[in-house]
């Protein structure tokens, strides 16, 4: 299928620098090499020592087990924030179903375009540019919304959910994993460690659970946070044994960054300041 544009060219602000962020090289490199170049997302672990890559498939497998029901060849799904297409791809070869790719980055989107053709796969999935805030499609075309540590990236969350549920269609699904902040977490506490992703505050499951609540959604929230201490513990460990062999790929200052700001985010998961899990809600069939 094509790819598309939306309205990527007038999205706010802070939407904008999250677009830049990613659109950098040195980002496609260190994604690449380090986290295997498929998803970008917290990783479910089977042991400690498990490749970053794999653990983020079993994040795939396991979100894709809660709606694998509402799934198949007739069934439409909108991934949201599809970064280089781990999830769409691997719904529409897993449940043979069409798939929605929305993310905000053009570069993510033309890579995704790419592997979706070498996988066979583009006559299945729809690459299109654009902003999760004001979603372009009509009220009630998906059967499943999908979404992977995306929202911690978008402003107004609240709002977003609201577009989410909109076009999800009578007994849609929709399903989605955030890093989000512990209940008594202080922001000044975090904001050292989100400062290189360009995120100010996280949201917290409270939060999520009570806007789906209002929205008319009862949400089941699997709280995996051991994962995420893994997962940034992982990478912490995988950027500094590779350091020499990352130079080759990345540049010196976007790596030193990494040094010295991994290690803060291993310790502020040690320390249980944050949250990750997946939420599962579905829209009621009446």
């Amino acid at each position: 299928m094509t790819e598309k544009s939306t309205d990527a060219e007038h999205v706010p602000d802070h939407e904008a620098s999250t677009r830049r962020y990613y659109e950098t090289g040195d980002v496609d490199a260190f994604y690449e090499a380090v986290w295997g170049g498929e998803d970008i997302h917290i990783g479910v672990y089977a042991r400690a020592e498990e490749a970053i890559a794999e653990a983020s498939r079993r994040t795939v497998r396991q979100a894709a087990d809660r709606v694998a029901d509402l799934l198949g060849p007739d069934a439409v799904v909108l991934d949201l924030g599809a970064g280089y297409g781990g999830s769409s791809r691997a719904l529409a070869e897993r449940f043979g179903c069409r798939v929605v790719a929305l993310d905000l980055s053009a570069e993510h989107n033309r890579r995704h375009r790419a592997s979706n053709a070498l996988r066979g796969l583009d006559h299945l999935i729809e690459v299109e540019t654009g902003s999760l805030s004001n979603l372009p499609y009509a009220s009630g075309r998906f059967d499943v919304v999908w979404s992977l540590e995306v929202l911690c990236h978008v402003e107004d969350r609240g709002g977003a959910l609201q577009e989410a549920v909109r076009v999800l269609k009578p007994g849609g699904a929709l399903v989605f994993s955030d890093i989000m902040a512990a209940g008594t977490t202080p922001v000044e506490a975090v904001r050292p460690a989100l400062s290189r992703l360009g995120v100010q505050a996280l949201a917290t499951p409270s939060f999520y659970q009570g806007h789906l609540s209002r929205l008319g959604l009862k949400a089941d929230f699997e709280d995996g946070t051991e994962h995420l201490r893994t997962h940034y513990a992982r990478l912490d460990e995988e950027v500094r044994r590779r350091a020499d062999e990352l130079r080759e790929v990345i540049s010196p200052a976007y790596l030193d960054d990494l040094l010295d700001n991994l290690p803060l985010w291993a310790d502020i998961t040690r320390r249980q300041l944050l949250r990750w899990g997946l939420f599962h809600a579905r829209r009621t069939a009446v």
